[in-house]
């Protein structure tokens, strides 16, 4: 039989600034390990093994109920582990008072976002039927892996996976897990950073033609600098420390998120639609194109589900104790965000295909409602709508960078044994937006690669969350369960492999040339 390691309360390090958020706030204290099949049939000594019913039966009622209510004190507290006093130092793991109202703004923050307008660039390649299918699979499918994900989180009694590669690397190795999560979660981090600084520059510069009109066409700034100055933006907002501290920005990002989502495909159904449109698929010259076009397709449905990669970060600023687990508010917050997402992101599919049908522009409805209604509907609203847009696009930078922070500032910690500095903290997020841009400036096209991007880091999202929970929760061979995971875990990889060959085509055949939006 394996030796139980002795759980200890939380040791304090030597400086104030080390100690744990768990030591500030004794709500933020770890889950207590439940007795496991061994220690039921031993004899060992628990810290409330003499607290038994048959040890109070000879004693009188007061003193049984300090007894009892000691006995609960113990199986909160008693079972502390020791903590890792570098925890306190990081951005994911600094504040630990989130709650069920941070998880919704987190999570519909990261949920909603400019891949909800490319939706019905993918419809235009797969008609009603399999649009409307392939959205509401991936869907529920992705409803699935994050409910694994969130209870995952403290799938080891007295243990808390605060990261996605933290999990990973318990379910499959500390080296396997890394080079498996690490590719993809920097990949979707940083790309969508850099998506996002094209998507909010060139917006701003739509939104200043729009309210300028004729008056400041004397000497604009150029697309180059309109994403510079969309940048400096971000930096200046990725000053907050902490996941906890941006959940004002998070409720501004979802607000912003879903009220640009409803006004576009309003605002799309609602205008005349153009004499010419069809809702058949899109034909193309051979059947190679129609295929590699339809993966392409699909993965921008698999993009629009992006956001796994933050889920356990999120639930990893919410206190945990035996009796009020992270999960139950964390779950309950993801659930109302994913109502909210899912009123966006179908809405917007549907409507703006009924609107626009093949005659869809690659740039998505956004780019669709510019240039068919721009001179039909005021130009308030239009503006209105950008605006909005560049709202978003500020507030979902700052949660998808959020996991690169904590990735650099551990980095630092782990090497220096002392806590980032203001000074520190500041030139690492300086560096990281400034190094986004360049690469955007380089890279323009990356915008539109919603399909690669979808392809390549489907599997965070599909395929691993199935795999995690088979290798860690370990359900009985050959059961539903079993099976089912194992199913779901390899489709989802085999689908990344086909979505992202899809993509690669897409983007050659474009001649490396796409943009989301095409200013005139």
């Amino acid at each position: 039989m394996e030796e139980r390691p002795e759980t200890e309360l939380i040791s304090i390090p030597a400086t104030p600034r080390a100690s744990t958020p768990e030591i500030l706030t004794p709500s933020g204290q770890r889950s207590p390990r439940p007795p496991s099949k061994e220690a039921k049939s031993s004899t060992a000594w628990t810290p409330t093994s003499f607290i038994s019913p048959r040890f109070l039966s000879p004693i009188g009622t007061p003193m049984k109920r300090v007894l009892v209510n000691m006995k609960g004190y113990l199986e909160e507290v008693g079972h502390l582990t020791k903590l890792n006093p570098q925890d306190a130092w990081l951005p994911i793991t600094e504040s630990r008072n989130g709650n069920a109202h941070y998880a919704a703004f987190h999570n519909l923050n990261a949920g909603v976002g400019f891949q909800a307008l490319v939706l019905p660039v993918a419809f235009a390649f797969l008609g009603w039927s399999w649009g409307i299918l392939s959205l509401t699979i991936a869907y529920i499918w992705q409803m699935y892996t994050l409910w694994i994900l969130v209870q995952l989180h403290e799938a080891v009694p007295g243990k808390r996976y605060n990261r996605y590669v933290e999990l990973a690397q318990a379910a499959f190795g500390e080296r396997l897990g890394l080079w498996l999560a690490v590719f993809p979660t920097v990949y979707l981090s940083a790309g969508t950073a850099t998506a996002l600084i094209l998507i909010g520059g060139e917006t701003m510069k739509l939104f200043f033609q729009i309210v300028c009109g004729p008056i400041c066409t004397s000497n604009p700034l150029t697309t180059v600098e309109w994403y510079l100055v969309f940048t400096t933006l971000c930096i200046v907002l990725s000053q907050l420390p902490n996941l906890n501290s941006i959940a004002g920005l998070s409720l501004i990002g979802a607000i912003t998120a879903i009220t640009y989502s409803t006004m576009v495909w309003v605002l799309s159904v609602s205008q005349q639609r153009p004499p010419t449109i069809s809702y058949e698929p899109l034909s193309l010259p051979s059947s190679t194109a129609s295929v590699f076009s339809v993966l392409n397709a699909l993965g921008i449905v698999a993009f629009a589900f992006r956001g796994h990669n933050l889920v356990l970060e999120i639930q990893a600023t919410m206190p945990s104790t035996f009796k009020h687990p992270a999960h139950v508010p964390m779950w309950r917050g993801a659930k109302v965000a994913y109502f909210f997402i899912a009123m966006c992101l179908f809405p917007v599919a549907i409507g703006g295909f009924w609107a626009y049908g093949n005659l869809m522009p690659s740039g998505g409805i956004l780019n669709a409602l510019y240039g068919f209604h721009s001179h039909d509907i005021s130009r308030g609203l239009l503006a209105m709508t950008f605006l909005l847009v560049v709202f978003n696009c500020l507030s979902s930078f700052q949660i998808y960078s959020m996991p690169v922070f904590d990735s650099f500032e551990a980095s630092y910690t782990s090497r220096t044994n002392r806590p980032c500095s203001i000074w520190v903290r500041s030139g690492f997020r300086v560096f990281y937006g400034f190094v986004n841009f360049f690469i955007g400036v380089a890279l323009p096209f990356l915008s539109s690669l919603a399909g690669l991007l979808g392809g390549m880091t489907l599997p965070v999202t599909f395929a691993y969350p199935c795999f995690m929970w088979i290798l860690i929760k370990k359900p009985t061979k050959y059961s539903f369960n079993w099976y089912f995971n194992w199913i779901l875990g390899w489709l989802g990889i085999a689908f990344s492999l086909a979505f992202t060959i899809g993509g690669v085509w897409s983007m050659v055949n474009s001649g490396l040339k796409l943009k989301f939006f095409k200013p005139s």
